[in-house]
C-alpha cells in the first residue's frame, strides 16, 4: 500500500491493549515460540495480507508469515491461507486486531468483485465513495481496488464535487459551478450532483465536467444520459444494488458510485486456528 499505515495499526493495537493482555500473560508468562494457521471459512477474494502481517511485526519484528497467496486471489472455504510463526504471546495479543483488518478488507474486496462482475462487457466503471469507516479509509479504498473497483476522490482536498448542500449554499447549480470554476485550479475537473433534468441542463450550461445523476429513476437517468451526450461524463449514484446494475449498464453511464462497497460489505470469515508450540 502506498500510504504509511503504521500509525493506524498502532492506534488499533493501543485500543485493544491499553495496559497488558491479561489473558495471554496469565497462560504464557514467558516467551515461547509457536505457530498458528490462517484458515478461510468461506469463499471470497483476499485483501490485506500485508496489513495482517504488519500488525504482528509492530509487536515483534521477528514474527514471520508464510503464504503463497497475494491480494486479489480467490480463496475457498476451508483453505489454509498461511502459517504465522513467532512468540506465542505476540500471536495471541495481535490476533484480533490483525483479523479485524483482514476480514474487513477481504469482505469489501469480495463484495466489490461481485458487483464488478455485473458490469463486465460494458464501459461503465464501479466507484467507491467517502462513506468509509473513520480511520479505515486507506484500507477500505485499497480493498475496493483489489476487488476490481475504482476509487472516487480520496478526501475533500482531492477534487471538486458540488453536492446538494453546496448548491443550496451557492444559490443554484449554475452559481455553484461558476464559483468552483473561478476558485479551483484549471486542472481540476468539476463534478456536480443533479436530481432532475432541469438541474442536468443547468450543469451542462455552466460547463460541469462530470454530472452525477443522483437517485434518479431508470427512465429519468436514461433521458439525462441522452441529453448530456458527450458534453460531460456521467455518474449514477443512489440506490445502486446488484439487481439494478444490469439496467444501469444498459443505460450507458460512465461511472456507478456506491457507498455500500465500504459501508455495507459483510466481513469475510477468516480465523487463526490450531496454535501450537514449536519448541
Amino acid at each position: 500500500m502506498a500510504v504509511n499505515i503504521d500509525e493506524y495499526l498502532l492506534n488499533a493495537l493501543k485500543e485493544d491493549i491499553t495496559g497488558e493482555d491479561v489473558s495471554t500473560n496469565a497462560v504464557m508468562p514467558k516467551p515461547r515460540q509457536g505457530q498458528v494457521e490462517l484458515i478461510c471459512k468461506e469463499d471470497g477474494i483476499v485483501a490485506g495480507l500485508e496489513v495482517f502481517h504488519r500488525v504482528f511485526t509492530l509487536l515483534d519484528e521477528n514474527v514471520t508469515f508464510e503464504t503463497e497467496l497475494s491480494d486479489g486471489d480467490e480463496i475457498k472455504a476451508g483453505q489454509l491461507m498461511g502459517v504465522l510463526r513467532g512468540d506465542i504471546r505476540v500471536l495471541l495479543s495481535g490476533e484480533r486486531t490483525a483479523l479485524n483488518y483482514l476480514q474487513r478488507m477481504s469482505g469489501i474486496a469480495t463484495f466489490t468483485n461481485s458487483l464488478v462482475k455485473e458490469l463486465e462487457g460494458s464501459s461503465t466503471q464501479l466507484l467507491d465513495t467517502r462513506k468509509t469507516t473513520p480511520n479505515m479509509r486507506p484500507f477500505e479504498k485499497y480493498a475496493v481496488t483489489v476487488g476490481g473497483g475504482k476509487n472516487h476522490r480520496y478526501n475533500l482536498s482531492d477534487g471538486v464535487m458540488l453536492k446538494d448542500n453546496h448548491i443550496g449554499a451557492a444559490g443554484g447549480v449554475r452559481e455553484a459551478v461558476y464559483a468552483a470554476r473561478a476558485y479551483a485550479p484549471f486542472v481540476r475537473k468539476i463534478e456536480v450532483e443533479t436530481e432532475n433534468l432541469a438541474m442536468v441542463n443547468d450543469a451542462l450550461e455552466a460547463g460541469a465536467d462530470i454530472i452525477m445523476l443522483d437517485n434518479m429513476s431508470d427512465e429519468m437517468m436514461k433521458e439525462a444520459v441522452e441529453i448530456i451526450g458527450s458534453r460531460a461524463l456521467t455518474e449514477c449514484s443512489g440506490n445502486v444494488t446488484k439487481e439494478r446494475l444490469k439496467k444501469i449498464r444498459e443505460i450507458g453511464v460512465d461511472f456507478v458510485s456506491s457507498g455500500a462497497l465500504t459501508h455495507s460489505a459483510p466481513i469475510l470469515d477468516i480465523s487463526l486456528k490450531n496454535l501450537k508450540p514449536t519448541e
